[in-house]
């Protein structure tokens, strides 16, 4: 039977009380649990079960302070790649602006991303260091005991397996760590492994963790299962054989490329690690919801069902469903925090508006029949403008944009007219748009530049939205791209009092089935890799792609696929450097403003005459570089390639 869920510091709050409590024969013999050294760790087995629990606090970030681990952050690193705009400190989302530099990390050096980053993870792999080093010498007077630290040896490298994993798909080859450091060691001599020696002493962790880790049904939710360690290895492998390190950016540089033509052999080692997740080997694991293919229409009834279905899986608050593979448990009263409703809600609800939807890829979403969302479908050739009256919206409700979407859009973006939580000034809708007290049907028919240039002259007659940069409450967090994020969101609390309390979904199997469909693709397997693409697509209700397909058009579906699915994750800025598409994907892009006339013409306008962010792409960014700061104190390190 399951065990209780706990969270990591709830963990070592009960072991280390129990511990002073009830450990050994006179308890007022005791040092104090919370000064404790390594001597004393190692007498004790619920001491470094307790040790390990801060190895995973520390999962996401080096600091004491911070609660909010792994991705539940007020910055996302969606908002790096061409999903979301960070719209508080877009500066500093170095590898947008191309300004990335040893010297200059924003983001990508500090605690905003700091699971990604160099020291953060150096300074967990050192702790896992020093408990693997002392543990087989903890004394054990129970095969309870041997069998405790048996599991806690596998735990620990799980966690180191993970952190060389972030540096792997951060850094490329990395200096190698498997031992504890002494105060007499040379710390000028270690250089960094290549991406190949990298890559095989991850996995010669996860191998080991995979020997003596339990199922999910035996542990406590959010310490590693075989599940999870097996989820590790298809991510890993998954990242490893695509383009970027296959010859695709300075093919001669063994620290960021694999040498000669491995890419199929890649491919193949990845499809099998996932695989033996499809398969059961660890651990069952299935999509949330049915995978039968959909009623060919959908009612409305039958989208909002879909899109309760995902919703749920990003806000689960007890016992994960069986698409979870790992991940971090937030509840108030075991300690950890999150507050993602109030991070990235409309500003009208007092939030404050970040990692924001952006258009081209709200465009992205397809129609509830699987087919794409044609902007220009009523005015070919008009991409930027859409105008229609009242009349013409009662005869085809579809001439809004946000109508007839797929299930996931509903999931997963706050539009113009988007229900949310109760406000009876704006029948507890989200208010995006501008009301404007005068006629818009002369504006029919004009382009973007006319447009913009008729609607300022209407300013004085103008009233922004409750959820606009115009609003009455709190307009420096209202929206820059014209949407809010959905996703992870909890109608049910007040973002503005409350706290989250959804979990942080890490690794789910959806990831894994879109890492099989990508190996099927690449090895030319299509019609396996396209059947693992219609699960998905036919549990968020869309139809199946046939699998007669060339190999160009199942790669351009798949990687379509894992962008809706996958959105705000973070999974999007491994892909688009693992593809090597990033000079298309980073890009300046556009807001989209929307008017509502008292005559009943509504108008939907991108508006190209304005930026909503500048992006500059410098290929040098599909790999981070190492901080001024670390290379001044091991300077024998060689720094990646064009810095």
């Amino acid at each position: 039977m399951k065990k209780n869920i706990l969270t990591a510091k709830y963990c070592i709050f009960t072991i280390l009380s129990a511990f002073t409590i009830i450990s050994c024969d006179n308890v007022l013999n005791q040092d104090p649990v919370d000064s404790f050294n390594e001597e004393s760790l190692f007498q004790d087995v619920n001491l470094v079960e307790a040790f390990l629990f801060q190895c995973y606090d520390q999962i996401g970030s080096n600091n004491k302070d911070d609660a909010n681990v792994l991705g539940m952050r007020e910055d996302l690193l969606s908002s790096s790649t061409d999903e979301l705009l960070n719209i508080h400190r877009a500066g500093n989302v170095t590898f947008t602006k191309g300004t990335l530099s040893p010297s200059y990390l924003g983001h990508f050096g500090d605690t905003r991303f700091s699971w990604i980053t160099w020291d953060s993870n150096y300074s967990n792999i050192k702790n896992v260091n020093t408990l693997l080093d002392g543990i087989d010498d903890v004394p054990t007077k129970t095969s309870v005991d041997e069998a405790k630290i048996k599991q806690i040896k596998a735990e620990a490298y799980f966690i180191r397996a993970f952190n060389y994993t972030n540096l792997l798909r951060s850094y490329g080859g990395v200096v190698i760590v498997d031992k504890k450091f002494n105060l007499d060691d040379d710390f000028l001599a270690p250089e960094r492994a290549t991406l190949q020696q990298t890559q095989d002493f991850i996995l010669s962790d996860i191998d080991r963790a995979l020997a003596d880790l339990p199922l999910k049904s035996d542990i406590a939710q959010g310490r590693a299962t075989k599940g999870a360690a097996a989820a590790l290895k298809s991510r890993l492998l998954s990242f490893v054989s695509g383009e970027l390190t296959n010859g695709g950016y300075e093919p001669s540089n063994a620290l960021v490329s694999f040498p000669g033509n491995s890419r199929n052999e890649k491919l193949l080692a990845a499809k099998n690690a996932a695989k033996d997740i499809i398969d059961g080997k660890y651990g069952r694991y299935a999509l949330t919801g049915s995978t039968d293919n959909p009623p060919a229409s959908l009612t409305d009834e039958d989208v909002r069902a879909y899109t309760a279905n995902f919703e749920s899986i990003f806000l689960q608050k007890g016992e994960w469903n069986d698409e979870i593979i790992f991940g971090v448990q937030y509840l108030n009263k075991q300690g950890n925090s999150a507050s993602n409703n109030l991070f990235w809600g409309p500003n009208g609800y007092s939030c404050w508006g970040n990692n924001e939807p952006i258009e081209d890829l709200v465009r992205k979403f397809e129609m509830k029949d699987g087919t794409p969302f044609q902007w220009d479908k009523y005015s070919p050739g008009e991409m930027n403008v859409r105008v229609f009256t009242k009349e013409q919206a009662d005869a085809d409700p579809e001439r809004n944009p946000y109508l007839g979407r797929e299930p996931r859009f509903y999931a997963t973006v706050l539009y113009d007219g988007a229900p949310w939580r109760e406000r009876a000034s704006t029948g507890n809708n989200v208010q995006i748009g501008h009301d404007i007290a005068g006629a818009g049907s002369r504006l029919i028919g004009k382009n973007v530049s006319e447009v913009m240039s008729e609607i300022s002259g209407l300013e004085s007659v103008t009233v922004g939205g409750e959820d606009s940069r115009s609003a009455a409450k709190q307009a420096w967090n209202g929206t820059k791209t014209g949407y809010y994020l959905r996703k992870m969101l909890d109608i049910t609390i007040d973002g503005e009092v409350d706290n989250n309390e959804n979990a942080w979904i890490e690794m789910r199997y959806a990831e894994v089935l879109l890492d099989y469909a990508e190996a099927c693709i690449e090895l030319g397997e299509i019609e396996e890799g396209i059947n693992a693409v219609n699960l998905i697509r036919n549990r968020a209700g869309l139809p199946d792609r046939p699998s007669a397909a060339s190999q160009a058009q199942a790669r351009e579906w798949y990687r379509h696929e894992r962008l809706i699915e996958m959105l705000a994750e973070g999974d999007r800025w491994y892909c688009i450097r693992k593809w090597m598409i990033c000079s298309d994907a980073i890009k300046n892009f556009h807001p989209m403003y929307i008017y509502h006339f008292n005559d009943g013409v509504s108008l939907y306008v991108h508006n190209t005459q304005t930026i909503a962010d500048s992006r500059t792409w410098n290929d040098r960014q599909y790999w981070l570089p190492i901080s001024i700061t670390e290379m001044n104190k091991a300077p024998q390190l060689t720094q990646n390639p064009g810095y």
